[in-house]
């Protein structure tokens, strides 16, 4: 059956939330992967622990501590309200940062261990050829990290096209602004609408599989090239 204008508003806002919140989620998780990947300080286990709280919370309360926070008595809220951006609970901005929060360590965890797998022996080198931190980062931990890294991507814009708690509580159903993928299955369920359900779904089921089959055939393919041969 074909989609409606609202269930294409929707698959277009989704994409747009995802695209926006993996190149965020890559700019801020990189530093602290890099961080909890170096480190010897005691903050490593706690901050460790805070950024993967996403993983087992659900999403309801994060999203509850989110909005709070984003509300007008929030320090979040306050910020935005004195930078004269108004509050974010209800606006697609609102989604990003709280998307950002859910699926960071989706993003983090698969760079640390790609950081943490290089050892300090390709950044002891570079240093010796006097190449600077941006240097060595960009010219010796990037190309082979490179894996963790796509693999972030893949899993952030993945998990950001998911998500369904967080997304309600902080963006509500606005259509055009916080009607995303799921909210509109949910609204589709609601009002007995199963056939529309049901397409927008199976996109959704076809979506993820296509995403965890390439992200499993990457893989494979990285560990291949890396394995001597003949083993």
């Amino acid at each position: 059956m074909s989609f409606s204008e609202a269930d294409i508003a929707a698959i277009w806002l989704t994409l747009k939330l995802a695209s926006t919140v993996t190149v965020l989620l890559l700019i801020i998780g990189t530093p602290i992967a890099w961080w909890l990947a170096k480190t010897q300080s005691w903050l490593k286990g706690p901050v460790g622990a805070v950024v993967a709280l996403p993983l087992v919370l659900p999403p309801t309360v994060l999203g509850f501590y989110l909005l709070l926070a984003m509300g007008p008595n929030g320090f979040i809220g306050q910020l935005t309200e004195n930078l004269g951006w108004g509050l974010l609970p209800f606006t697609f901005w609102g989604l990003v940062v709280a998307s950002v929060f859910y699926s960071l360590p989706f993003v983090v965890q698969p760079i640390q261990n790609a950081i943490e797998s290089l050892g300090d022996r390709p950044l002891e080198v570079a240093a010796t050829l006097r190449a600077g931190p941006f240097d060595s980062f960009f010219t010796v931990v990037l190309p082979l990290a490179k894996s963790g890294f796509i693999t972030a991507a893949i899993l952030g814009f993945a998990h950001t096209v998911g998500e369904f708690g967080v997304v309600l509580m902080i963006g509500g159903n606005i259509p055009g602004e916080t009607r995303v993928v799921s909210v509109q299955i949910y609204d589709h369920v609601e009002a007995l609408e199963y056939a529309q359900a049901h397409a927008l779904s199976g996109v959704m089921i076809a979506f993820s599989f296509f995403v965890l089959l390439g992200l499993y055939g990457f893989q494979r393919k990285q560990t291949s090239f890396l394995s001597p041969r003949g083993v």
